[in-house]
């Protein structure tokens, strides 16, 4: 492998773990941002998200100096082979990926276009994007400089990005020229073997119809779920019995309280966009959409068929991340549905062991934090289950029976065994499968 000088602009989620491990294979790395905080904290250890495994993997690369952060992006354009745009495309107001931010690095990569270079897309884009990038640059570099542009598309799940990174299941390059593929393809050879080349804008594609089909499938499973409520069917056994099934699969098949995240929620409204501006009506992915919104809402229907009315009750929610080993809050179900629980007049006791810090900034003083599970349970009037963390996962149920002040558990993500809950003397709600019921719960709330 051919050692490359690497740019990556962007210090967030996608740039900082994608350029690390291409420190971590061998290359020169630099990662950039204007964030001036951002990069001090990098520079002095600290990592702007979480995610296991990354703050050893930077130190490392830091200290054998393959790795580098800096807020002189200019400089790093200059100095790389292959420049990387990893910035955030956050949803806009109207549900399409805001661009503002991969336009000002187009900028500045053709102003400080100083030889031919690769250009790479990291960032999720809509279709059109690298085209748009390419006409950036051009309109600001040196007339006659040679560049190409490539999409490569970031297929990471959060908790396990490292692995994915290193261990990818497949890099897709869209390229506008064989040169510039083989430059990127040569890149992801100690990462990959399997590579699907394309056109730019069909790489565009593949990562948002990647991201909607899970979606998809997380949606589809949340409404069997909710119609094995209604005809008393269990809709573990459904996934099971259909999962194995090679056609579908058990990925994506467990029934909950919906998708969360930085990209599910954000790509399938940019994809329906997509959709909307080359004059297609996608009404599968509108379904989508709507039944993740409304999988929120039964999680505190459920609380209020086990306990009546909820004004002066204390609930203890036990997740705050979207999905475990992770401090990301964004479109979490607990940023809705705890509000939900405030306006019915409850009190919250909220539980997560890292993204507290986050949801602080979202939800304010809407409840109490912390990260001590079983001092949150006590002496609350009932539980939910919102993010299944290992933690959460090993609950002592004996114990928890004891600290509750009823023993009412709303699982969102059907984490518990029914039989044990019923032997236990639980009312136990879950998604999709039969409820569990303590008839001296129910006799206390009705009177």
């Amino acid at each position: 492998m051919i050692v490359k000088k690497i740019a990556v602009i962007g210090t967030g989620y996608v740039g900082l773990v994608s350029g690390t491990c291409f420190a971590e294979a061998g290359n020169q790395v630099t990662c950039c941002d204007i964030n001036q905080s951002k990069i001090s904290s990098l520079l002095q250890g600290i990592m702007p998200i979480y995610e296991p495994g990354l703050k050893e993997l930077v130190q490392k690369n830091v200290e054998r100096e393959t790795l580098a952060f800096t807020t002189k992006i200019d400089e790093a354009v200059r100095a790389a082979e292959v420049v990387f745009i990893a910035v955030g495309t956050p949803m806009s107001a109207t549900g399409e990926a805001d661009l503002t931010y991969v336009k000002q690095a187009a900028e500045t990569i053709g102003s400080n276009l100083n030889g031919y270079k690769v250009i790479v897309t990291k960032s999720t884009v809509p279709v059109g994007t690298g085209k748009l990038v390419e006409s950036i640059i051009r309109k600001s570099a040196p007339k006659g400089q040679a560049f190409d542009i490539v999409s490569n598309p970031e297929f990471l799940r959060e908790g396990a990005a490292i692995k994915d990174s290193m261990n990818m299941e497949r890099a897709v390059i869209g390229a506008t020229s064989d040169k510039a593929y083989e430059i990127i393809a040569e890149l992801h050879i100690p990462f990959t073997s399997n590579i699907v080349k394309s056109s730019v804008e069909s790489a565009e594609l593949i990562k948002y119809a990647a991201n909607a089909f899970l979606a998809t499938k997380i949606s589809f499973i949340n409404d069997i779920a909710n119609i094995c409520e209604r005809v008393g069917a269990d809709v573990t056994k459904v996934s099971e019995g259909i999962g194995l099934d090679s056609r579908i699969g058990s990925k994506f098949l467990q029934a909950g309280v919906g998708f969360g995240g930085s990209c599910f929620p954000k790509d399938t409204s940019a994809l329906l966009h997509i959709a909307q501006d080359s004059g297609y009506d996608f009404n599968l992915i509108k379904a989508v959409m709507e039944t993740n919104e409304g999988q929120r809402a039964q999680v505190v229907e459920k609380i209020m068929a086990a306990l009546g009315s909820l004004k002066g009750k204390t609930i203890s929610v036990l997740g705050l991340a979207f999905k475990p080993d992770t401090d990301d809050v964004r479109f979490a179900p607990a940023l809705d549905i705890i509000p939900q629980l405030k306006t019915l007049g409850a009190q919250v006791k909220a539980f997560d062991p890292i993204a507290i810090g986050e949801a602080k900034k979202q939800l304010g003083n809407q409840c109490d934090y912390s990260d001590d599970l079983y001092e949150t349970i006590k002496h609350t009037d009932a539980c939910i289950v919102l993010t299944d963390w290992k933690e959460v996962k090993g609950l002592d149920l004996v114990k928890v029976k004891r600290l509750l002040k009823r023993p009412v558990i709303v699982d969102g993500r059907n984490l518990f065994d029914l039989d044990e809950m019923h032997d236990l003397g639980y009312t136990y709600i879950s998604m999709g499968r039969p409820a569990v019921y303590n008839e001296k719960v129910l006799v206390s709330h009705v009177i």
